[in-house]
C-alpha cells in the first residue's frame, strides 16, 4: 500500500512473520539516513528481516520513481521509519506434568516514509 501526502511518499508492510524488537534494530539504523545508504546498508546486514525491509524501502523508492513526480532521487532520505506490533499467534508447548506453556508468534507492521531535502 502507497500513499503521496505533500512531499513524502510512503510504504507500508502489514503482518511480517518477525517479532517487532528484531525489525526495530534495523528500522532504528535506517531512519534519516539517505536511500543509497540505508538500501546498502540493509544488503549488507546479518539479520534475518533485513530482506524483508530491503524490498520494503525498494519498494518506497519505486513508487516514487513509478509515480508521476518531479523528485530529484539523490536528494530522498528515510524520514520516518516505525514498527508498530501486529497480531500475536498463540501456541501451546506441551511440558513436564501434563502442563503446557504458551508461545507467541509476533507479528509487525513496518512503515517507511520517504522524503526529499
Amino acid at each position: 500500500m502507497a500513499e503521496g501526502r505533500g512531499r513524502s511518499h510512503t510504504a507500508t508492510l502489514r503482518y511480517l512473520r518477525v517479532a517487532p524488537r528484531k525489525v526495530r534494530l534495523l528500522v532504528d539504523m535506517i531512519r534519516n539516513r539517505p536511500v543509497e545508504d540505508a538500501l546498502d546498508l540493509l544488503r549488507h546486514s546479518n539479520k534475518g528481516a533485513s530482506t524483508a525491509v530491503y524490498k520494503l524501502l525498494d519498494s518506497a523508492l519505486s513508487n516514487v520513481t513509478e509515480g508521476e513526480l518531479d523528485w530529484d532521487l539523490d536528494r530522498l532520505y528515510v524520514a520516518k521509519a516505525y514498527v508498530n506490533e501486529g497480531p500475536t499467534m498463540r501456541r501451546f508447548r506441551p511440558r513436564a506434568m501434563g502442563r503446557a506453556t504458551r508461545i507467541r508468534k509476533r507479528t509487525s507492521h513496518v512503515t517507511i516514509e520517504l522524503g526529499e531535502y
